[in-house]
Order: C-alpha cells, then sequence, then structure tokens
C-alpha cells in the first residue's frame, strides 16, 4: 500500500531511497539544482558502478553544475521537454511527488508524495516503473543540451579569449569539455587518457601522469570535488 509523505518525509524516503540503490536509479524532476547532500549520495553511486539516469526539464543548469554531473561515469543526463513529472526510483521502490530535485523545494516549499514499495504494490510500482521508461526514451542526452549552452555563451567566451590570446597562449578547458570538443563522452575520454598514459585510475579516481602534467594537465579542486584541466589544443586521440 502506497504511504503519504509530508515535505520532511519526502525529503527523508528520497536520500533513503537513493542510498538504498544496488542496481539502477532514476530521478526525475522539471528542476534541477542538488544540494551538496545528494551530491555526495551520487558521488557514492558512481563509485560503486551503479547506473543513475536524471532526467530535468528546465535549462537552467549552470556549466560548473553540468561539468560536475559529466565527472561521473555512471550517472546519464538527459533533458526532456515539457517535463513537469516528479518521480524518483530504485529497483524496489519509488516516490510520486511534487517535490523537485533543487534545493529550494526541498528546504522552502511545502510538498506532498506517496512512497511504492515494490514488494507491496508490484503493480503500482510497474507502471511508474515503465512511464519512467518512456520519459527516458523520448529524452536527449544532456551532452546536447550543454553543447546548445555553449553555443548560446560562445561569443562572450570568444572576446575573452580574443583579448586574451595575444599575453596568454595556455588556456585551458576541463576534461568534459574536452570530451565534447573530441565528439566523446567524458568516460571514453579517460579511457583514451588512461590507455595513452596521461591518466592513472587510483581507487576509482583519475589522478595525472607524470606525461599528463608534462603534456600541460592540472590537477584542481572545486566546490564539488577535484577534476582536471587541459590545455585547449591537447588532443591524446591524434597520439594514440
Amino acid at each position: 500500500m502506497a504511504k503519504f509523505l509530508n515535505t520532511s518525509a519526502t525529503n527523508y524516503y528520497l536520500e533513503e531511497l537513493i542510498k538504498s540503490a544496488s542496481d539502477r536509479l532514476i530521478l526525475i524532476s522539471p528542476y534541477l539544482k542538488l544540494n551538496d547532500r545528494i551530491k555526495e549520495l551520487l558521488e557514492d553511486k558512481n563509485r560503486l558502478k551503479i547506473d543513475v539516469r536524471i532526467i530535468y526539464g528546465k535549462s537552467e543548469l549552470q556549466p560548473l553544475e553540468i561539468s560536475w554531473l559529466n565527472e561521473l561515469s555512471f550517472v546519464r543526463t538527459s533533458f526532456c521537454k515539457n517535463l513537469h513529472a516528479k518521480c524518483y526510483l530504485n529497483e524496489s521502490s519509488c516516490i510520486i511527488t511534487s517535490l523537485n530535485l533543487y534545493e529550494f523545494s526541498q528546504v522552502n516549499n511545502n510538498e506532498m508524495g506517496v512512497y511504492v514499495s515494490r514488494d507491496d504494490d508490484p503493480a503500482m510500482y510497474k507502471d511508474t516503473y515503465e512511464e519512467a521508461q518512456r520519459i527516458i526514451r523520448i529524452s536527449d542526452e544532456v551532452r546536447i543540451s550543454l553543447e546548445k549552452i555553449e553555443k548560446a555563451v560562445t561569443p562572450a567566451l570568444t572576446i575573452t579569449s580574443n583579448q586574451s590570446s595575444e599575453n596568454d597562449k595556455t588556456s585551458k578547458m576541463t576534461s568534459s569539455k574536452l570530451a565534447i570538443k573530441l565528439k566523446l563522452k567524458t568516460a571514453e575520454l579517460f579511457k583514451v587518457l588512461i590507455t595513452q598514459g596521461y591518466v592513472e585510475e587510483v581507487e576509482d579516481k583519475h589522478i595525472l601522469t607524470d606525461k599528463g602534467l608534462s603534456s600541460g594537465g592540472e590537477a584542481k579542486k572545486g566546490r564539488f570535488g577535484a577534476y582536471i584541466i587541459w590545455p585547449d589544443n591537447f588532443n591524446p586521440i591524434s597520439t594514440s
């Protein structure tokens, strides 16, 4: 039988649903602005190689957040036009709710929802899961959305780049942006980097090697964890 959830209960069950996912996790929310707690949980799922799908419907992702998401190899993010559903599922339960996966909503809004266990109500869980799969099928991978965002800000970025190019020949980009430039997914880029000896994987983390450092790679630490930047003319594929 479905269980009614108020605002605090929805937040609690959402965290438990993410933590208990051992095979798959689907997060559907029109608005997407993740708080630090949800980010920590998703990073842990990524370390455990859990298949995570995030579907959002409003183009309000900041470049830093997109970059962070793209660094998570097992988290795939998609954009769905006209999305209004809010639904969160793992392999054993789901939450259907008014709560967006949005930091402000989780703290300030009055929300309602229902929790459904697959064991207690398999028919309702099945219907919810099948609808979630349909939404995934009609969604576009976030890499497409990121390219659109970058095109939208290109004029401003180009001016900055041209102004600095005479004095700074070493402008750099994140691994996710380099992947987009090379028409790869971030996970595919890191496979190339590891194969070519620019990066090594230590305890599910990517560490620069001496070769990576000599090629201009730099390890950085941001708000959402460590990341690597590369010279904008760096191309590991051309050396493979």
